[in-house]
C-alpha cells in the first residue's frame, strides 16, 4: 500500500471511530459524558403514561455494561417510602427492545396517586409519581399541554416548570417529541446542544439514539418522573410533513423505502414512550363524567398526501382524508356517544380556519393543517352542528405559536351571527423549544404579523407568535379555562415563567372571555 493510500486508510479509520463515539452507547462502556453516574443503570429516568381508572403504564430503560438479557424488578406503592406496596413484579429486557422496560400495572384504584421504581444490577431507579383516572365526578381535571420539543433549538425549561406543578392530572404531548434532522439542520447552531446521531435519522439505531438523547435531558426526565404522559405523534417522529405513503422530507433514492423508515420510527416510538402498544395510536381516555379525551392520529392512520395549493384540482375532492375512514367513524361515534361535560380533542394541526392571505399572499392556507383537507373538515363541523354536540375543545400543537379560536361553521356564517355559527373552541399551544417568528425576524415585525392575523381572522381571539412554554387547561363542570404560560428564555437553563393570557368558555357557551 502506498504512503498516500495508508494515510487515506488511517483517516478513514479515525473518522469511522469518531462517528461511532458520537452515538450514545447501548451499553454503559464508560465513554458517554451525557450519563449521570448517580443514575446508573437507569440513566434515562422513569416515566408513566396512558392512565386508566385501574391501570397505568410505567417505563424505564436499563443501560447494561454488556449485551445481555437483563432482569428488572418493579414496585408500585401508595407512599414514596414504599411501605405500602400495592403491586410488584419482575420482567426481562434485552437489545431487541433497546433495553427499554414497560409494564402495564393493573389492579389499581381510581383517581389515586401512586409512586413507582425499578431495580436492576443491585441499583434502584429514581422514584416516579403517577395518577389513575377517576370513575365519577372528579370536580376538576387539569392538563398541561405541550408540543414541539426540539433539542438543538433550545433548553426544555417549560418541561422543568411543568415538573414543579403539583396540580396536574396528566401532560398531553401533541407531537414532535423529537426532530429527525442532523446536526445544524434545524435549530440554533450557537448553542452547545447537538443532535446524536449527527446525521438525519433513518434507521432503527438512529431513532433509538435520538430518543435516548432527549431522555437524558434533565427537564424532560423530571416532567416524566412527576406526571403521567398521554402522547400522540406528529410528523417529526417520522420525518417532516409525513403521511401514510410518504413525506416531504423523505427522498427514497437517498433514504430508502419510506415504509421501512416509517416502521422503525413507529417501533422506536413505542419502545421509548410510556404508551400501550395497539394497532392504532388514536384512543380515548375518560375522566369520569367530566372529560372525554380523544387523541387523534393525523399522520399515519389515514392521511393522504398534502395538496400543493387551494388551486390543485383534487383539493376539495371528497376522497381526500386526514384521518382515514375508519378513524373518522371512530371519532364521530365517540363524540356522539359521549356523556361527559367536555369533549377534548388531542389534535396535531390547526383545525379552525386560518387565513394567511395578508401575510403570505401566495400561500393563503396551510396545506398541512386541516385547511388542506376541506371536505373531511366540513364533515366533522357539520356533524358537531347537526348533532347539537356541545362543549367540544380542540387542543392543538405543531405551529410553535399560541392560538385561541371560536371555531365556526364558516367565516361567512360567523360574520353573520358569531354565536350561532360556533361549534367548538380551539386552543393552540406554543412550542417547548422549536423556533417561532421571533427567531426569524424582529419583534416589531412579529407584532405587525399578529395584528394581520387578527384582522384577517375574526374568530381568532388570541395569538402569540414569539413565546415558548405550555398551555394549562383546567376543566370543571361549569367552565373550561385555558392559560398560556411562557418561559423567559430557551437559550439557557432558567426557572422563570409567567402567565401571559387566560381565556374561558362556559359550559354550553360558545364565546371566549378573558380571565386576566
Amino acid at each position: 500500500m502506498s504512503r498516500p493510500s495508508i494515510l487515506v486508510f488511517f483517516c478513514f479509520v479515525l473518522l469511522f471511530s469518531c462517528q461511532q463515539r458520537e452515538q450514545i452507547p447501548l451499553e454503559d462502556d464508560g465513554t458517554s459524558t451525557l450519563f449521570r453516574e448517580n443514575l446508573r443503570p437507569f440513566y434515562h429516568g422513569v416515566a408513566s403514561g396512558d392512565p386508566l381508572p385501574n391501570a397505568v403504564i410505567i417505563w424505564t430503560r436499563v443501560t447494561p455494561s454488556a449485551v445481555q438479557e437483563v432482569e428488572v424488578s418493579w414496585e408500585v406503592a401508595l407512599d414514596q417510602d414504599f411501605k405500602q406496596v400495592v403491586q410488584s413484579g419482575k420482567t426481562n429486557t434485552d437489545e431487541s427492545k433497546d433495553y427499554t422496560v414497560k409494564v402495564d400495572v393493573t389492579g389499581l384504584q381510581p383517581n389515586t396517586v401512586y409512586h413507582y421504581h425499578f431495580k436492576a444490577f443491585g441499583n434502584k431507579s429514581m422514584t416516579g409519581r403517577t395518577k389513575t383516572l377517576p370513575t365519577n365526578d372528579p370536580g376538576q381535571v387539569q392538563l398541561a399541554i405541550v408540543s414541539c420539543s426540539n433539542y438543538e433549538a433550545g433548553y426544555f425549561n417549560a418541561l422543568g416548570r411543568i415538573a414543579e406543578r403539583s396540580d396536574l392530572d396528566a401532560v398531553l404531548h401533541l407531537g414532535d417529541y423529537i426532530y429527525e434532522y442532523g446536526v445544524g439542520g434545524y435549530g440554533d447552531t450557537a448553542l452547545s446542544r447537538k443532535n446524536l446521531p449527527t446525521q438525519e435519522i433513518v434507521s432503527i439505531s438512529d431513532y433509538r439514539t435520538r430518543y435516548a438523547l432527549y431522555r437524558l435531558d434533565p427537564d424532560f426526565q423530571k416532567a416524566h418522573q412527576r406526571h403521567p404522559f398521554i402522547t400522540i405523534w406528529d410528523d417529526h417522529e417520522i420525518t417532516n410533513n409525513s403521511y401514510v405513503d410518504g413525506a416531504q422530507n423523505h427522498q427514497p433514492e437517498e433514504e430508502g423505502d419510506y415504509n421501512v423508515r416509517k416502521s422503525v420510527a413507529r417501533q422506536a416510538y413505542y419502545e421509548w414512550l410510556p404508551i400501550r402498544e395497539k394497532k392504532e395510536l388514536y384512543r380515548k381516555f375518560e375522566y369520569g363524567n367530566l372529560v372525554d379525551l380523544l387523541m387523534l392520529d393525523e399522520r399515519l392512520a389515514g392521511r393522504q398526501m398534502q395538496a400543493d395549493s387551494i388551486n390543485t384540482p383534487a383539493y376539495r375532492d371528497s376522497t381526500r382524508t386526514m384521518l382515514g375512514d375508519v378513524q373518522v367513524d371512530w371519532f364521530l361515534q365517540n363524540l356522539k356517544e359521549s356523556e361527559a361535560v367536555w369533549k377534548v380533542v388531542g389534535n396535531q394541526v390547526i383545525f379552525s380556519d386560518l387565513s394567511f392571505e395578508k401575510i403570505f399572499p401566495n400561500r393563503p392556507k396551510n396545506m398541512d393543517a386541516w385547511d388542506g383537507y376541506p371536505f373531511e373538515k366540513k364533515k366533522i363541523i357539520d356533524f358537531l352542528k347537526d348533532g347539537g354536540i356541545q362543549n367540544t375543545i380542540w387542543v392543538t400543537g405543531d405551529t410553535h405559536c399560541s392560538w385561541a379560536f371560536e371555531t365556526p361553521t364558516s367565516i361567512e356564517g360567523y360574520l353573520a351571527d358569531s354565536v350561532a355559527a360556533v361549534v367548538a373552541v380551539e386552543f393552540g399551544t406554543t412550542s417547548i423549544s422549536s423556533s417561532n417568528y421571533d427567531e426569524r425576524t424582529s419583534m416589531d415585525t412579529v407584532k405587525m404579523v399578529e395584528g394581520l392575523y387578527l384582522q384577517d381572522n375574526p374568530h381568532l381571539k388570541y395569538v402569540d407568535l414569539s413565546q415558548h412554554g405550555y398551555l394549562l387547561l383546567t376543566l370543571t363542570p361549569e367552565a373550561a379555562t385555558a392559560e398560556w404560560w411562557y418561559v423567559d428564555t430557551i437559550k439557557e437553563p432558567s426557572s422563570a415563567e409567567s402567565l401571559a393570557q387566560r381565556l374561558q368558555v362556559m359550559k354550553d357557551g360558545k364565546t371566549l372571555s378573558s380571565g386576566l
